[in-house]
């Protein structure tokens, strides 16, 4: 709830669809519709957000992808023989990932047109399903390359 106060007016918002603000030199009582700019703002920032972490994802996958091709790289610069396993699983798990980022990226598009409409209708309630999901796929994917990183240190 939100209580202000303005010249000769006192309201409270309990972020329904309006705001009931008293006039204290009329004595009445009027609704006055709210403002939904900061929850399209919001809204916004938490698209951004999401698009933010999708591209991380995929430059990780890129980075995974890529790994066993700096490790050769370097190897040759030290003048080393090193031996990479000619079948690995680094650029299966590095193009779910990329796969994954994109997929975030058009789920997270969805969410916000979603999101918008229900702020326009106000009909909002949160819910995590689309964190959720993302959140079990990166930790999985990070064991299993946890897992892969592990079973190739030698």
């Amino acid at each position: 709830m939100r209580v202000w106060r303005q010249t000769d007016t006192l309201c409270i918002d309990t972020y329904r669809a309006f705001a009931v603000c008293v006039h204290t030199t009329q004595n009445r009582i009027m609704q006055t519709p709210r403002n939904k700019t900061n929850d399209h703002l919001a809204n916004e920032r938490t698209f951004l957000a999401w698009i933010r972490t999708s591209i991380a994802v995929m430059g990780f996958g890129f980075l995974v992808v890529k790994f066993s091709l700096f490790i050769k790289q370097i190897a040759l610069l030290m003048g080393e023989e090193l031996t990479v396993p000619a079948r690995g699983y680094s650029g299966a798990m590095g193009i779910a990932l990329v796969a994954v980022g994109a997929c975030t990226t058009l789920f997270a598009f969805v969410s916000y047109k979603q999101t918008k409409t229900r702020i326009e209708k106000d009909l909002y309630n949160g819910s995590s399903t689309f964190v959720i999901a993302i959140t079990v796929f990166i930790v999985l994917v990070s064991g299993a390359l946890i897992w892969y990183l592990l079973e190739n240190i030698s």
